[in-house]
């Protein structure tokens, strides 16, 4: 049996509270996101795929650091950060943003959590927002507070998760809305629990808020959820490809713009609030995008496992953009990909050549999300 010491690159890669217990529950590899170790290896991807969607699984995702801001002036910092107008958001709200930067790129799209009027958490995706933050606030002329605190989350995913959390914490959790957190303890452990999570399935993350009950947390909810079939488990590719959800690094970065992505709902020019980008979003939204992105159903034998490169798309014979995200979907039983195009390309219908690590094969240009495009699943 593997030993938690088995994995490591040395200190600087961190460890979360959670580590030693999915190594016990069978995780078998790791990468590495923000500085942290995720699992991502518990045996068969297409096993943990019908374990989300059949059942229920638990993921360690502490690597979604939290990037807390308080203060008199946080509600207008945070506001500075993002395009999406947050004038109507509540305290207990989440939202879905994007946090840009001055020529409009995507700096990251994390989840915005209100947990009181002058407080605020940025759920990460993977990249260094505690730095550009603190960065942004040192000339900005405004009275806040931004560190990084003790946070990690787990993501309880799938159809039987809501039994699992009824389980936990009574029948009162039942009432916890799409998108909305609630502060919840659990045997006297500090959590924030919120209606969210990358799975595009019904689903939960629970906010640990003290690093050294991760262990303890851990082994609770595989108890409570067992007669639910709960299994540990990591993010599945599969699903959030399924659901056209981004993976930041892979399906947008730095030099991607909120409208190639058709983000339009995200951005908010019209509000009297400035952000970091206002001026850069406007003209690329009056001149249009050159690029975007769509999703291909890609011909060929089942993929092995997620590309690892972005793979060329053709047209005519001539490279048309790039292939960001593919992997093969047992469950509508074609490969399928989210891919970056010439805008003059980006056509439902339309066949292109992608280049796979196997040689080149036919690709169609079809909707995306490629299932339950509504999310009636996630917000039932």
């Amino acid at each position: 049996m593997m030993q938690s010491e088995d994995f490591g690159f040395g200190t600087q890669i961190r460890k979360s509270p959670y580590f030693d217990a999915t190594v016990r529950w069978g995780a078998q590899g790791f990468s590495v996101y923000n500085h942290m170790y995720i699992p991502r290896d518990f045996g068969d991807p297409e096993q943990n795929f019908w374990n989300l969607v059949n059942d229920a699984i638990l993921c360690d995702v502490a690597v979604e650091r939290q990037v807390e801001i308080t203060g008199p002036d946080a509600a207008r910092f945070v506001q500075m950060l993002t395009p999406r107008d947050l004038s109507k958001m509540a305290v207990g709200q989440c939202k879905y943003v994007l946090i840009t930067n001055a020529e409009g790129g995507i700096l990251n799209d994390p989840i915005l959590l209100r947990l009181a009027e002058d407080h605020f958490w940025i759920s990460l995706a993977d990249s260094d927002i505690l730095l550009w933050a603190q960065g942004v606030a040192v000339h900005s002329g405004m009275d806040v507070n931004i560190c990084e605190p003790d946070v990690s989350p787990l993501q309880l995913q799938g159809p039987m998760s809501g039994e699992i959390m009824k389980a936990l914490f009574g029948e009162s959790i039942m009432d916890l809305k799409y998108y909305w957190l609630r502060e919840l303890e659990l045997d006297g452990i500090p959590l924030i629990v919120s209606r969210t999570g990358w799975s595009s399935e019904l689903g939960y993350e629970i906010y640990l808020r003290d690093g050294s009950k991760g262990d303890v947390l851990w082994e609770m909810i595989m108890a409570a959820g067992m007669p639910f079939g709960l299994k540990p488990g990591h993010t599945s590719s599969i699903r959030r490809i399924e659901g056209g959800m981004l993976s930041y690094h892979a399906d947008a970065d730095i030099h991607t713009n909120p409208f190639e992505l058709g983000f339009d709902r995200l951005v908010n020019l019209d509000m009297e609030a400035d952000f970091i980008g206002k001026a850069a979003l406007a003209r690329i939204k009056e001149e249009g995008v050159t690029r975007k992105q769509v999703g291909l159903i890609v011909e060929g034998a089942p993929l092995k496992g997620p590309n690892t490169t972005f793979w060329t798309v053709n047209k005519d014979g001539e490279a048309i953009g790039n292939v960001t995200s593919a992997v093969y979907s047992p469950r509508l039983q074609c490969n399928i990909a989210l891919a970056m195009v010439a805008a003059d390309h980006a056509h439902l219908g339309f066949e292109v050549e992608v280049v796979t690590a196997s040689g080149p094969t036919v690709a169609t240009i079809v909707e995306r999300p490629f299932y339950d495009p509504k999310k009636k699943i996630a917000a039932a």
